[in-house]
């Protein structure tokens, strides 16, 4: 009704041109939209209009540029709610299982953890809803989950011991969704920060992250980036604060429209004396290149892994009448040097993403001579005239190949079916108890743990089950990644997602490079053309 209501203002208002044309609006716009209110208001047949907008809006946008996007009003909340950096809700972390609602653990000092409920924990009805074997999915569980801060919603849970189920009331709240998956130390004295994402809490994460690992002695940092796909401009800018001298200038914007925009630091950050290792790769994109681009561009610190992806066109939000939303390109980033960060687009959107896929078939993840970058595209770094290199991305000063040697069809498949994931989620609720007696601690079981053959081969079962063949040759190439990762699975759901970075980040090829680096001071000196080096 709304969308009909709309068309017919349209049909109005466009069949008095003048006055429209009057108020600046050009031929084009009267046309298209005199164009939507005739197909509503007299064409012979009925026709979706809303579908026909929609999809002329998609497509306008489309042929403009690769991140000028249409957005549904269903889809909108859910598109803001990790650049939020919260959404409201119950506050469990949780796994369809067996067309089960199995609760892997509730948010620390969330709803669901201040009424009692616990790891291991069955959800059989929502508000009188039966919610287990009937095929529901994890969508369906967040949409009878999450609703408004101050809400109620009813649960009945199975536990285990219990010969009766349990009924719990929760009050819905604000639910954070952290955007740094893990901080710890690697070392005496070198820290380690991953962030997922930059949403609105970002940069106080960071901080509270950096705060913490000071306390244990950190002096340096290695900063993981890789497959952090963006998202907000602004704490992105204030980390990079924290690695800059004052007045630095960290990005500019530029548009037809939008003037040049500087943004620089504003003081002496707490990272200023740290020896900083950045990790990248071809996940890492728009405000990931920003602060990948400053800290590069100043030799503040040392880029390690591949090519990131080069998304720098900045987009704003314009809701429309409909609640659905309009980001448009209204700008384009440059890192301080006057890098673009955007990989060129003029071949159209196709050819452009065909162009990032590409990568994986060129030798350009394995070979760092393979980009072929040409002498036009050089630029420098401001304090020591490095050579780096423009045209779309951020290409590291030290190349880390992507490491194929444990890929095979066979742990694709078993990802690919979520069997690995699901087998693991079941054996650790399944051992939940004699596990967390076993292992006091995440250091005992780090240093302990390791899964027996029994337990192997009712994962090979588990596969077949799906569909997936075993391959005895596949399996034991894949098998030290494999079983590294279903470890680091079992840590984060007895513990916290910081605990399978912990596992899983034992012998990464870059982590331990980064490492190296930093720990050689003269190499590190060297590597970003710092003079005591020359000395």
């Amino acid at each position: 009704m709304a969308g009909r209501l709309a068309y017919m203002l349209l049909f109005l208002i466009f069949t008095h041109g003048s006055g429209l044309r009057a108020q600046g609006l050009t031929q084009e716009t009267y046309k298209l939209g005199k164009t939507l209110a005739l197909l509503e208001s007299i064409y012979v047949d009925s026709v979706d209009i809303s579908q026909i907008s929609e999809q002329m809006i998609i497509n306008t946008l489309r042929n403009l540029d690769p991140h000028s996007v249409y957005i549904p009003s269903k889809d909108v909340q859910e598109e803001h709610e990790p650049l939020q950096g919260n959404f409201e809700g119950v506050g469990v972390q949780f796994s369809v299982l067996n067309d089960t609602i199995l609760i892997i653990s509730p948010t620390p000092g969330g709803p669901s953890e201040k009424v009692g409920i616990m790891a291991g924990d069955r959800i059989i009805t929502i508000n009188n809803e039966k919610v287990t074997g009937i095929g529901m999915n994890a969508a369906g569980v967040q949409k009878r989950l999450r609703g408004p801060k101050g809400t109620k919603v009813t649960v009945n849970i199975f536990r285990r011991g219990e010969p009766k189920l349990l009924e719990y009331t929760i009050t819905r709240d604000k639910i954070p969704m952290n955007s740094l998956d893990a901080s710890y130390m690697i070392s005496d004295d070198v820290g380690y920060i991953k962030l997922s994402r930059f949403s609105e809490q970002t940069a106080v994460e960071f901080q509270d992250a950096v705060d913490k690992l000071r306390q244990e002695k950190m002096a340096h940092l290695v900063v993981d980036l890789r497959g952090n796909s963006g998202g907000y401009m602004a704490p992105a800018i204030q980390i990079a604060d924290e690695m800059l001298p004052t007045d630095d200038l960290i990005v500019y914007l530029d548009g037809r429209h939008t003037s040049r925009q500087e943004y620089r630091s504003t003081a002496s950050g707490s990272l200023i004396r740290a020896r900083i290792a950045i990790l990248i790769d071809e996940g890492s994109a728009s405000a990931s290149e920003i602060l990948a681009g400053a800290v590069q561009d100043w030799d503040r610190g040392v880029l390690l892994g591949r090519r990131s992806f080069g998304k720098g066109l900045v987009q704003n939000g314009f809701s429309l009448p409909d609640g659905s939303e309009i980001r448009l390109t209204i700008a384009r980033y440059f890192t301080p040097s006057g890098r673009s960060i955007q990989t060129p687009y003029s071949e159209g959107y196709d050819k452009y993403f065909e162009k990032f896929y590409s990568r994986y078939f060129n030798g350009e993840l394995i070979h760092a001579d393979s980009l072929g970058l040409p002498d036009s595209l050089k630029a420098y770094t401001i304090p020591n005239k490095r050579i780096v290199y423009g045209g779309g991305g951020i290409t590291p000063d030290v190349f880390i190949p992507i490491d194929t040697t444990y890929y095979s069809d066979y742990y694709r498949d078993l990802v690919r079916t979520a069997t690995l994931t699901n087998f693991v989620v079941g054996y650790t609720d399944r051992n939940r108890k004699e596990l967390l007696k076993k292992y006091k601690n995440f250091q005992l079981f780090e240093k302990n743990f390791s899964f027996g053959n029994e337990t192997l081969d009712e994962l090979k079962l588990a596969g077949e089950k799906a569909g997936v063949k075993f391959d005895k040759d596949q399996y034991n190439t894949s098998y030290p990644e494999m079983i590294k990762v279903m470890k680091g699975l079992v840590a984060r759901d007895l513990w916290d997602m910081n605990e399978y970075y912990m596992v899983v980040n034992k012998d990464d090829q870059a982590i331990m490079k980064a490492l190296s680096i930093i720990n050689d001071s003269e190499f590190y000196d060297r590597l970003l053309g710092n003079n005591r080096a020359a000395k």
